[in-house]
């Protein structure tokens, strides 16, 4: 009985406010009520939190406003964390060279990127244990630059290639105007 007191008490006084409650934000397309030249639906992108209590199956999940980024500002600086990696990263949710335990140790260390994974020095890496982790990166990442330097080569002699032709094209109509 005593137990109920101090757990009613500290609810009261607003300690534990987030005990045993997770959240997560993310990002969910929403459906607007405009439509594209095509008459088709246009979708957005809305902030939704979804939060969750321990020992209960319900699930709270609607667009995130200003109350709940106050009431879980850590949860909330990961999910802005995560967007900027991911504007000048590959997404490691992208990325099909790690298991889902993988992934998920790497999230949990606020490494949402492939780029920023193969960036973490050893010492960071031994600390959180995700050495096999940043290993794999790293290679994924020499060798998508071994590949840019192919597609740079491949796009230039397109580019020549199509330059030639318009020379021989030009060549060919010098040639037959001199011949008539």
């Amino acid at each position: 009985m005593d137990m109920d007191f101090g757990m009613f008490q500290s609810m009261i006084e607003g300690q534990g406010r987030n005990n045993n409650v997770f959240a997560r934000f993310y990002d969910k397309a929403v459906k607007t009520d405009e439509l594209n030249d095509n008459g088709l639906p246009k979708f957005k992108n809305v902030t939704y939190v979804e939060i969750r209590t321990r020992d209960n199956l319900d699930v709270f999940d609607q667009p995130a406003r200003d109350e709940h980024k106050n009431r879980f500002p850590q949860e909330y600086a990961r999910y802005l964390l995560e967007q900027k990696q991911k504007e000048n990263g590959t997404p490691l949710n992208n990325f099909a060279f790690l298991t889902v335990e993988q992934l998920e140790t790497c999230k949990f260390y606020g490494i949402f990127t492939v780029e920023v994974l193969a960036g973490i020095d050893d010492e960071k890496a031994n600390a959180i244990n995700i050495i096999a982790e940043r290993d794999i990166a790293k290679q994924f990442m020499d060798n998508a630059k071994a590949t840019k330097g192919v597609s740079d080569w491949a796009k230039k002699e397109k580019e020549y290639k199509a330059k030639i032709k318009k020379l021989e094209d030009e060549i060919k109509a010098l040639k037959e105007g001199k011949n008539e």
